[in-house]
């Protein structure tokens, strides 16, 4: 069975097992997070109050993790979720939102790496090479130009680490420090509206809560966005633009079908 095949079985499962996935997500993007989760056939919760964060993690099948609107309050939150799910062998997908961008935002990333084992970390090339201590330029939460070293970035990254490496750009790296799956999907469109990256990871979380392979359920996740973003810019007439496109890709990831994933997924393992 290839990837693509391991791909759709992936939709399959997320359709009929709809996992509830936890999230300690951004206050930019929490409800289009929620929305995604329940338009790919999952079941969000979006709490962060640390009296109950234990309890939701108990009942969820994933947890997701998004640092993008950083505050103490909801750092601890995340620690103490992260913690549980690890006691609890659920899988834990983490978003290190503009890590890179200021000493603060480094020393809560360094400290979610130290205290929870992660399952999958999805982000942009500037992201991962920042956590990977590599010298690199971030400038506010968009990924640099330069991708270059990608793949072994990623695939040290992912061997140190010991998670799923999901660095999305224009070709996406998806990677267990062994494999390597590239993704080739996606549409310029996606970088202008705010949350595609939140989105993904969420998605990936939905994903790993019903497949047990992460690296598939990771690629799975990854791909979704991407050709839910080739679906919805297609639909666009010439006066519409990102308002429109945000709506329309709502609706490709609502109706996609492991036709599509067959006949329009592009993805390799290397």
């Amino acid at each position: 069975m290839d990837i693509l095949e391991k791909c759709m079985i992936s939709l399959e499962e997320v359709k009929k097992n709809k996992p509830l996935v936890h999230n300690i997500t951004n206050y930019v993007t929490v409800n289009d997070c929620a929305n995604i989760i329940l338009a790919i056939g999952g079941s969000p919760i979006m709490a962060d109050e640390i009296q109950e964060v234990e309890e939701m993690v108990s009942i969820a099948s994933s947890l997701v993790i998004n640092m993008g609107t950083l505050n103490e309050r909801t750092v601890s939150s995340m620690l103490k979720a992260g913690k549980k799910a690890n006691e609890l062998k659920k899988p834990v997908i983490f978003d290190p939102v503009g890590v890179g961008a200021g000493p603060y935002r480094n020393r809560i990333a360094e400290k979610l790496l130290q205290e929870i084992q992660f399952t999958v970390i999805r982000g942009n090339m500037s992201e991962i090479k920042s956590l990977s201590g590599l010298a690199v330029r971030t400038k506010g939460v968009d990924s640099i130009a330069d991708e270059s070293g990608g793949v072994e970035a990623a695939m040290g990254f992912a061997a140190r680490v010991n998670c799923v490496a999901a660095v999305t750009g224009k070709t996406d790296i998806i990677t267990d420090g062994k494999k390597v799956c590239l993704i080739d999907n996606g549409h310029p469109i996606l970088t202008g509206v705010t949350g595609t990256g939140c989105m993904t990871t969420a998605l990936v979380g939905t994903y790993c809560g019903a497949v047990n392979d992460y690296l598939v359920a990771a690629s799975a996740g990854v791909m979704t966005m991407g050709l839910a973003g080739e679906l919805a810019q297609k639909t666009l007439s010439k006066e519409e633009g990102i308002g429109t496109f945000r709506i329309r890709l709502f609706d490709a990831i609502y109706n996609l079908t492991t036709e599509t994933i067959r006949k329009e997924g592009k993805i390799r393992v290397e």
